[in-house]
């Protein structure tokens, strides 16, 4: 690991400052809860001449709630904290319950939810200090033709990583937006246009987030009335895993019809993946039936184009899918 010096900011303004301008310039980076960060100075993918910690700034650790029932989320707050407070299991269910998947206790106790949106992709290409690929500013995404068990049957080319945030599915769903300071000021967008698919810019970052800004916080407007929501994942251990695909799924009955609906995939995609024909779809049909599931599974997964070894996402997502509805309409 190369040496780095540690400023500890006291506010989000001087830790934006400290920050470089310039994307090119990597010389230094955030420190959040350094779960994902560590790993990538060790793997030397990373190799910045100061680290600037966000812990200790005051309000970033705060969690609140509006008096509207909306809920601001500081993004030093650690997943554990959203684990665990009661009235984000009752309201904002599949909020928890992307909580709850995130890596092991020790993790959660420590990653943030900062930290957990902005991490970087698993793809072990991405992943190598040997293998120069896309992501890191070559011109082959190696996953394309080798090994792409993990990688992404939506919206990939040409760089098939999938995004790992469990919480960035669930909050997609949810509506979220995101705040970033920047010694020029602040700005809000909605957490669905703060990610980006590699076509859509540079093919080395995975968000619109600037180099010099500091993410301060997650805003969860109050779920509306009727509003019932859940996440399920698929992974290959019970817990320190990624998913293989997940399910964010928001419905509004109307009696034992779907009145509205809001559906968002992970770890299918570079981002979370936004199912909105499927969503209309939905719109009066009953969630526990075979038709339902079968019409809205064939629509969620229209676009996916597998790789050599990642065709098994398909129906693994659709059976995904198949259970929210049943969970939700039950």
């Amino acid at each position: 690991m190369k040496a780095f010096d540690l400023v500890q900011a006291r506010t989000v303004q001087e830790a934006a400052g400290l920050l470089p301008v310039d994307p090119a310039d990597k010389s230094a980076m955030l420190l959040a809860g350094g779960q994902d960060l560590l790993t990538e100075l060790k793997e030397h993918l990373a190799e910045p001449d100061r680290l600037v910690n966000l812990k200790g700034i005051p309000g970033l650790d705060a969690m609140t709630w509006e008096a509207d029932g909306t809920l601001v989320i500081g993004a030093m707050v650690t997943v554990q904290d959203l684990e665990e407070h009661t009235r984000v299991r009752e309201t904002l269910t599949a909020l928890h319950e992307a909580a709850a998947s995130v890596g092991s206790p020790q993790i959660r106790s420590v990653g943030t939810v900062g930290g957990n949106l902005n991490q970087r992709p698993r793809c072990w290409y991405f992943r190598s200090e040997e293998a120069h690929c896309l992501k890191k500013g070559g011109t082959h995404c190696y996953a394309a033709v080798g090994k792409n068990r993990y990688n992404a049957i939506l919206g990939g080319f040409p760089s098939y990583i999938v995004h790992p945030s469990d919480l960035a599915t669930a909050l997609v769903a949810l509506e979220a937006e995101v705040t970033l300071v920047s010694p020029s000021g602040e700005r809000t967008l909605k957490l669905d246009d703060y990610f980006t698919l590699p076509r859509e810019g540079s093919y080395q970052r995975e968000t619109v987030r600037l180099p010099n800004e500091v993410m301060t916080s997650v805003r969860v407007p109050a779920p509306p009335a009727g509003m019932r929501s859940t996440f399920l994942k698929m992974q290959e251990r019970e817990s320190y895993d990624w998913a293989l695909s997940a399910v964010a799924l928001c419905l509004w009955m109307d009696g034992s019809r779907i009145s509205d609906a809001r559906l968002v995939l992970g770890g299918v995609a570079p981002k979370p993946w936004r199912c909105a024909s499927t969503e209309a779809l939905l719109q009066g049909r009953s969630p526990t039936t075979e038709a339902t599931a079968r019409a809205a599974g064939a629509d969620a997964l229209k676009d996916a184009r597998a790789l050599s070894d990642n065709g098994y996402k398909i129906p693994l997502t659709q059976g995904l899918l198949r259970r929210a509805l049943q969970k939700l309409g039950a």
